[in-house]
């Protein structure tokens, strides 16, 4: 029979030191995080008496760490409580069931719970309690506000100026050159609304750039050297394990995610493991060298390793008592994946578009506010003004999401569900909901009957957005007095389901309507990231669907696999 006394060892040491502290934080977290020891009322009334002489680097360190863990719900409270950039990554992973969510949502602030809405995994009634608390937006400064601890936010991409990315949008930069252009007459009649249909996004970027320096001078170690470092990746660590072949000691990268792996983790394909070698070495009591570690997760411990170590064992008894060895990245020529192509990773990508979306709900939640005069009597003049930032602030927002639909296509994160979708219902939605931009731009959306019948399988949300993005795309290049027909046919396994091409858009022969474009011609309602970024975004979604997009001198063909009916013995299943 054997006890485990860790936690009682680790509760008796002294803690009234900031050493002490942040040391007692890092192993009880673990403990209890990784369900190695129960979460009992002891240990959390310890956790939180020390949180607030352990430094925020070491509290977001340890969070992350648990982002793949699972840890119980007491721990994910505590962390719950805490800055929102260093709750994100327990909140992120943690699996709790519907009712402990929905007593949670209370307790967190706006920030907090963006992150939960950010999840495609948690349960309708979880889903449905978050709705109940209204859009979330936060700015730099809500957290003293509310009374909680400031703490340094990290990420992957904080480095990256997001007024600067923003910048890079071709439609942003098109609005920043129309912004100087009416710099002088808004200041010749300050008063005057802004003109129908131009385009006020400049002062949203000009908000976006002040919003990433206030941060960033509220909280500079967020962007030290040390943190981009950390982005990249160490070049090496050392380790020690014990007996069990788990590790007990690191020396060099994060410890969070290293600390408590086994040398047995050849059977967990989905998160870090280790080769044959490392194991069957293990189970020999043997010495390896240059065995293969992956390790997930964000910190610069994550990626590939080559490990070598040599057992070690007691003098006196001949006892084994662990290994002792180094890590280090592997060599060019040891890597069978091609090298990795130059750009910003899909991972990064994310979260780049989530620090974007953050002060754009902000912006458009404040302009809103201004609008419908909730803090106060404003004047006419500014509440149009307001209206229109409201108006080019969710259309940023929606381009963003187009970002983040298109990096989780590349990470192939996409959460896809089985379903089934009526066509027609579906299409005469999408068509409602795009007739302001029809009357704005003056064209019609015919949809041809005789296919009422037909169903679509695949996820509805997915094939929603993707017609969706499809038809706006094609209705924003339409022109006045300019017809787009809709039909659909049942062609074997697949719904063919046919567009009109507009006018604008029969100059692109074959595949290049799918280039890189600025959409400096187009008019009002067009794409903000282009016609072209568009279509790709459609075409790959279909390809995820299981179907696909085809461009014709006349017409754009989206086929999608066919829903089993009663009355047919068969069909395509993504």
């Amino acid at each position: 029979m054997h006890f485990d006394d860790s936690l009682e060892t680790v509760l008796s040491a002294d803690m009234t030191t900031p050493l002490g502290a942040a040391s007692a934080w890092r192993q009880l977290v673990d403990l209890i995080g990784r369900r190695r020891a129960p979460p009992s009322a002891e240990a959390m009334a310890r956790l939180e008496t020390i949180r607030g002489a352990v430094p925020a680097a070491v509290r977001a360190a340890s969070a992350r760490g648990l982002e793949h863990a699972a840890p119980p719900v007491e721990l994910v409270c505590l962390f719950a409580a805490d800055a929102a950039e260093i709750a994100a990554p327990v909140l992120r992973g943690a699996q709790l069931t519907p009712a402990e969510w929905i007593a949670l949502l209370p307790a967190l602030g706006p920030r907090t719970r963006s992150v939960l809405r950010h999840r495609r995994d948690l349960d309708p009634a979880v889903v449905h309690a978050l709705t109940q608390f209204g859009a979330d937006f936060a700015l730099a400064g809500d957290e003293a506000a509310s009374g909680a601890a400031p703490a340094a936010p990290y990420s992957p991409s904080s480095f990256v100026s997001l007024a600067e990315a923003a910048r890079g949008l071709p439609a942003v930069a098109r609005a920043l050159r129309e912004g100087d252009e009416a710099a002088g007459a808004a200041a010749n009649d300050p008063g005057a609304a802004p003109a129908p249909g131009s385009f006020q996004i400049s002062e949203l970027v000009a908000r976006i750039a002040a919003y990433q320096r206030q941060r960033e001078e509220a909280h500079p170690e967020a962007v030290d050297t040390g943190q981009v470092a950390e982005a990249i990746g160490a070049p090496g660590f050392r380790f020690e394990t014990d007996a069990a072949g788990i590790v007990r000691w690191v020396e060099g990268v994060n410890r969070a995610p290293l600390i408590g792996l086994s040398l047995d983790l050849a059977s967990s394909p989905a998160g870090s493991r280790i080769d044959g070698v490392a194991v069957g070495a293990f189970r020999r009591r043997a010495a390896f060298a240059n065995a293969r570690l992956v390790v997930t997760g964000l910190s610069d411990a994550a990626g590939d390793w080559r490990i070598t170590a040599v057992p070690a064992f007691d003098p006196a008894t001949g006892r084994f008592t662990g290994y002792r060895g180094s890590a280090r990245r592997p060599r060019a020529d040891e890597q069978a994946s091609p090298a990795a192509k130059p750009g910003l990773p899909p991972d990064s990508l994310r979260q780049l578009v989530h620090e974007l979306r953050t002060p754009t709900n902000a912006i458009a939640g404040f302009a809103e506010m201004i609008e419908t005069q909730l803090l106060g009597p404003v004047a006419d003049p500014y509440r149009a003004r307001a209206a229109a930032i409201r108006d080019q602030a969710r259309d940023l927002l929606a381009a963003i999401d187009d970002l983040d639909l298109a990096a989780r296509i590349e990470a192939k994160a996409l959460d896809l569900r089985a379903g089934c979708v009526a066509l027609k219902p579906l299409l005469d939605r999408v068509v409602a909901d795009l007739e302001p931009l029809a009357t704005l731009r003056g064209t019609d959306v015919a949809i041809a009957d005789g296919f009422a019948e037909l169903e679509v399988a695949g996820d509805d949300r997915a094939v929603e957005r993707l017609i969706g993005r499809l038809l706006a795309a094609l209705v924003a290049a339409g022109g006045r007095g300019e017809r787009i027909g809709v039909s659909a046919v049942r062609e074997d396994d697949a719904v063919a389901i046919r567009f009109d091409r507009p006018a604008a858009l029969t100059d692109g022969i074959g595949d290049a309507l799918f280039a890189i474009d600025d959409d400096d011609g187009a008019g009002e309602g067009a794409p903000l990231l282009g016609t072209g970024f568009a279509l790709r975004l459609v075409r790959n979604l279909a390809i995820e669907l299981g179907g696909s997009l085809v461009l014709a001198d006349d017409r754009l063909t989206l086929r999608l696999p066919a829903a089993v009916t009663a009355d047919m013995g068969q069909a395509s299943i993504n």
